[in-house]
């Protein structure tokens, strides 16, 4: 049996301090979050090309806000579909999984889908789980004396295990953004859903997301792709993800040196990702991000769909996060990519008045890429074993 590592600094500090403590931090960054000119609705002119502003303040700032990108029926089936998944959840992880994945049991997929942390703590910060990304651990209180033991924090696997998550991946407007940031062959990373629970909701330690290409020759500010970040629910400024604009462009940060500089886990010129029910955010995975410990009265919910320039991907080798060694080989990120297709025809069921996306290594093959219960078993049943990681 494993434990789960206690990485959060001891601090003697209840909730309600830990959110007096961030509240000025949170006015200041706010204000510089607003004044950034990187939000509004996607905008794509009659070619479905997007606008050039958008894509300026995007490789400006390293992330950008699409304001209203999933309407209230949509909202409303994705809300029902998280809620019952999250029902579905054991009450506390397998005794077995192993320190910093503290997973439930499979079940009916080969890949556990509910990871589980303490409450409000910081799973890790200031360790070498996931090779080591997380150098500085966040502060984190005491929960209170009701709170349960576990928390849902992530689920793994969003398209196989809600319907409404597998149309949303399948969205004309955001698959179009992916085109104009990563080129027509833009490929699958992975898909996952991070839980904040008011009160409960663990921290996120400072990091960046990359891990193959900081090295590499050709490196550049895109060389690790993006992810998107849809919001179920209003993402405030005491739950949501904070960023430092521009990083992306700079490699490897310091984040150590930065919180010695800042003298706390409150970097200097951090940035909230506020937003809005049904909000998306584009942000680039070279990004310094994180998130604190949940002590707001406010759930966050956020459906992550993450893509690759498909020239980052093929025929690299690579160690994922798990330390598994891989090889991306065309046949692999053709299989994968198939997903991408099934999410466009699932999307055009639901919602049959909108034009579907047309993604362009897969044009010709949408009758092998139908939505069905027959697709269900053979190609979307474990899915993100075929997850590529860079």
């Amino acid at each position: 049996m494993h434990a789960q590592p206690d990485t959060t600094p001891a601090i003697d500090m209840t909730p309600a301090e830990h959110a007096a403590k961030m509240a000025g931090y949170i006015d200041d960054g706010a204000q510089r979050a607003m004044a950034l000119g990187n939000r509004g609705p996607i905008q794509l002119d009659a070619e479905c090309k997007l606008h050039p502003t958008i894509v300026e303040a995007y490789w400006r700032c390293g992330f950008y806000v699409f304001e209203g990108v999933v309407g209230a029926a949509e909202l409303a089936d994705l809300r029902q579909d998280v809620e019952e998944t999250l029902a579905a959840a054991p009450a506390r992880p397998d005794p077995n999984s192993s320190p910093g994945n503290p997973s439930a049991f499979g079940g009916e997929y080969a890949k556990p889908p509910y990871r589980y942390a303490k409450p409000l703590s910081d799973p890790y910060g200031g360790t070498d789980l996931n090779n080591g990304r997380h150098p500085i651990a966040m502060q984190g209180p005491t929960a209170s004396s009701d709170a349960p033991e576990w928390t849902v924090n992530l689920l793994d696997g969003n398209l196989q295990l809600m319907d409404a998550s597998l149309r949303l991946y399948g969205h004309p407007g955001l698959l179009a953004v992916a085109e104009a940031i990563l080129g027509l062959d833009f490929v699958p990373y992975n898909e996952v859903t991070f839980i904040k629970e008011p009160g409960l909701g663990p921290a996120v330690a400072w990091h960046q997301d990359g891990t193959t290409h900081w090295d590499a020759k050709d490196w550049n500010e895109g060389a690790h792709g993006f992810n998107f970040m849809t919001q179920l629910y209003d993402s405030t400024p005491a739950n949501c993800v904070w960023a430092l604009p521009g990083t992306h462009k700079l490699g490897k940060v310091d984040f150590k040196a930065l919180a010695a500089a800042s003298g706390s886990d409150q970097l200097d010129g951090a940035v909230p990702m506020m937003c809005s029910a049904g909000d998306a955010v584009i942000m680039n995975r070279q990004l310094a991000h994180g998130s604190f410990a949940n002590t707001s009265t406010e759930r966050r919910v956020t459906l992550n769909a993450g893509f690759f320039p498909r020239s980052r991907v093929l025929n690299v080798a690579t160690r994922k996060l798990t330390g598994e060694e891989v090889i991306y080989t065309a046949d692999r990120i053709h299989e994968r990519s198939r997903i991408i297709q099934l999410g466009i025809d699932a999307r055009q069921q639901r919602f049959p008045e909108e034009a579907p996306f047309a993604y362009k290594p897969l044009v010709g093959e949408e009758e092998q890429n139908r939505w069905n219960k027959a697709a269900r078993e053979t190609l979307l049943k474990d899915y993100n074993l075929r997850d590529m990681f860079i």
